[in-house]
């Protein structure tokens, strides 16, 4: 194997982050759901009422992506397109009923691959690892 590959971080945290989804993609499937539109459920979820600009924001997605996901979602009765009281001309994303029931089972099974995924680390360590990672993807622009 590549030895100096498997001791590269970006490459290190690109495999992690593989493994991960992958192993979420498979338990959301009985939900019929992909990480992706569990995020985008998440924060509509969340109460905080992201618009679909703030959503490909913090997920790093291309808007047409949002868009896309936000339509699945809402054929499906999870989330509704609402007025932004803070722009007219813009649109909030908000979990229905029938959203936030289909988010607390996700939410279950995304914990339970999360477990599996990082079953070698301790408590502790997830805690580190989950605090290291929040500096990197959320640190303010340079």
């Amino acid at each position: 194997m590549a030895a100096e590959l498997a001791d590269e971080i970006e490459f290190l945290t690109a495999r992690a982050r593989s493994v991960g989804s992958g192993r979420a993609n498979i338990a959301l499937k009985e939900l019929d759901l992909k990480v992706r539109s569990y995020s985008v459920l998440s924060l509509a979820c969340s109460d905080l009422n992201p618009s679909q600009r703030e959503l490909a924001d913090f997920l790093s997605l291309d808007p047409s992506q949002i868009v896309a996901l936000v339509d699945e979602l809402e054929r499906r009765g999870a989330v509704t397109r609402e007025a932004d009281a803070r722009d007219r001309r813009s649109k909030v994303i908000a979990a229905t009923p029938e959203g936030r029931r289909l988010y607390k089972q996700a939410f279950a099974l995304v914990r339970t691959s999360e477990e599996h995924s990082l079953g070698e680390l301790s408590h502790e360590e997830r805690g580190q690892l989950r605090a290291l990672l929040r500096r990197i993807a959320f640190k303010s622009a340079d």
